[in-house]
């Protein structure tokens, strides 16, 4: 009986594991794509014959949605369950961003951007709440690990192979990319959810208690300082960005004129 108890066990734990290691590369793909689009700008800006600044719109488009739609999806989790959300916002990002690359015009382009950041925001938040439910308070440093592990090589893979890329294949190919490999995963992602059983649930939460959840927490110093923290460096990562792009124009700048001197 006690082999028995211990291989079912076993077969958790393994369930377990291959659902981390679909939703990590699930979390990688989201943050490639986000940092992906920024590095773009410049190339965007010459297809579609438009100010750098009205491109770079497609930036605030994806993350503000993002941001504020993160506030409500655990509510939403807590009513039709965390795989549902996980595997729908995956399927439905994989939708828009292929979408996005079928967009004509710079309108166009921002609204895509916009809806994917909506639905994309039902990811990561959740997976890191379901890696809680299905690991103890002992196990979860490791499974947060590597949810956090693929936000960052996402993110610095994205700003890298985004604009090598896009010379090689075309903006349109690498959204399309992007939007094969969201399908690929929903998949797999689909057999882990059916194969692994959830802890019981807790009782339900509605949209009052969620904000007052949030204002008791940026009413103490602590949590007001923590997000302050998080606000600040995300505006410090913009500014970076923003930066870099304008050092790329200028650059661009510099070597035309170069050429013309030399001829």
């Amino acid at each position: 009986m006690k082999q028995i108890w211990n291989g079912s066990r076993s077969i958790e734990k393994s369930r377990r594991e291959y659902l981390l290691w679909v939703l990590s590369a699930a979390t990688f793909i989201i943050f490639f794509q986000a940092y992906m689009v920024a590095q773009l700008i410049p190339k965007l800006a010459l297809l579609f014959n438009a100010p750098q600044q009205r491109i770079g719109l497609i930036v605030p488009a994806y993350l503000i949605p993002y941001g504020i739609a993160t506030l409500f999806y655990g509510l939403l989790s807590d009513r039709i369950g965390p795989m549902r959300i996980i595997f729908l916002s995956l399927l439905a990002f994989a939708v828009l961003t292929g979408l996005t690359a079928g967009a004509s015009s710079v309108s166009g382009l921002i609204v895509w951007r916009l809806l994917t950041g909506l639905v994309a925001s039902g990811v990561i938040p959740i997976a890191l709440a379901l890696t809680g439910q299905l690991f103890s308070y002992e196990e979860r440093g490791r499974p947060w690990g590597w949810l956090f592990g693929a936000m960052a090589g996402g993110s610095a893979f994205g700003s890298i192979l985004g604009v090598t890329l896009e010379p090689i294949m075309g903006w349109k190919v690498l959204f399309l990319v992007i939007t094969t490999v969201g399908f690929v995963l929903s998949g797999p992602l689909w057999l882990a959810f059916q194969r692994t059983t959830l802890p019981g649930k807790g009782g339900s939460i509605s949209l009052p208690m969620v904000l007052r959840g949030y204002y008791g927490l940026l009413s103490q110093v602590w949590g007001l300082r923590t997000y302050g923290f998080l606000f600040g460096n995300a505006l410090f990562q913009a500014a970076l960005t923003i930066a870099s792009l304008n050092l790329f124009k200028y650059e661009k700048r510099v070597l035309k004129i170069e050429l013309v001197i030399e001829v």
